[in-house]
């Protein structure tokens, strides 16, 4: 069987998307561990604030990747 390659998704772009929300979920992290460290360097209650929020959503995303990763696949 012969496939067509596709000018919208080639594979390059299909791998990075694959790998693309584990790194979204890393940089969010990321940014929470420095606004947080701003936070306490400046003393600043808004960036605390900020960084408490990102890391919310990190916790978040990635509950939700690993109920996605462990979830069975549909037919």
């Amino acid at each position: 069987m012969v496939q067509k390659r596709s000018i919208v998704w080639p594979e390059w772009r299909l791998r990075l998307l694959k790998q693309l929300d584990i790194i979204l979920i890393l940089f969010e992290f990321v940014l929470s561990v420095i606004f947080l460290l701003i936070s306490y360097i400046l003393r600043n209650v808004y960036f605390k604030g900020v960084g408490i929020g990102l890391l919310i959503a990190w916790v978040t995303s990635a509950i939700a990747y690993l109920f996605k990763k462990n979830a069975p696949k549909r037919a």
